[in-house]
């Protein structure tokens, strides 16, 4: 088993405390912090990449507290995760265990895909810029 197999698909999440699930998703939150944060470098570079191409380019800089907004609700996000978890085990039981690890799937290629949707978005709009300056 490799370890980005082992990473989303852990086969033997069976914690046996409140706190063991917290752990779990704990251990992996730096893994999504550098994930969504790569992928919102790869954003802001595409998106001002976009936005300095002909016609009318012009760069657009980097909206630091945009960033840190975007950055502090991923994380609150995330951690509703685990409590999202521990309200699943609570309400019913143990046997709803594979839960938790479907959430951070989930919850980890949303995060990375909503920050990585502006990309297409500023193409459509070079895209755009580059049909009105023909028309």
């Amino acid at each position: 088993m490799t370890a980005l197999t082992r990473f989303f698909f852990d086969p033997i999440y069976a914690p046996r405390s409140a706190w063991s699930v917290v752990g779990w998703w704990e251990r992996r939150r730096s893994a999504f912090n550098l994930a969504v944060g790569s992928a919102g470098i790869l954003t802001l570079s595409a998106v001002n990449f976009f936005g300095m191409l002909p016609p009318g380019g012009r760069w657009l800089g980097v909206p630091l507290g945009g960033i840190a907004a975007y950055a502090l609700l991923a994380n609150i996000g995330y951690t509703a995760g685990p409590a999202i978890d521990l309200l699943i085990r609570r309400h019913w039981g143990n046997g709803y265990a594979a839960v938790g690890p479907a959430l951070f799937r989930y919850g980890f290629v949303f995060s990375v895909g909503l920050t990585l949707l502006p990309i297409p978005v500023a193409a459509i709009g070079w895209v755009l810029r580059l049909v009105g300056a023909f028309t």
